[in-house]
């Protein structure tokens, strides 16, 4: 496992969540670009903005998709660099 695994993510307060369908468009209220995300990455933003750490996030997915633990762990790396990097998502502790 990663050394991301513990960290705890969050949404900063200038980017804007909503769910319509099982898919998510963010807006990002400094940039103001919007974001669209799949039904999977979806429920990936919500467990990870809401779980304890990655890992937990990961673990919960684990259960729900039928997903190896190491295709999960790439596309959760992927997709938590690219919000960080669109300044969507960020540690919790920032």
């Amino acid at each position: 496992m990663t050394n991301w695994a513990e960290e705890r993510l969050t949404a900063p307060e200038h980017v804007m969540f909503r769910e319509l369908d099982g898919e998510a468009v963010l807006l990002n209220l400094q940039n103001e670009m919007y974001y669209g995300l799949d039904e999977v990455g979806t429920r990936m933003w919500q467990l990870l903005t809401t779980s304890d750490s990655v890992q937990a996030a990961m673990d919960t997915m684990l259960e729900e998709f039928d997903v190896s633990p190491q295709t999960l762990e790439q596309d959760l790396a992927d997709l938590i660099t690219e919000l960080k990097s669109h300044g969507l998502l960020e540690n919790a502790d920032n």
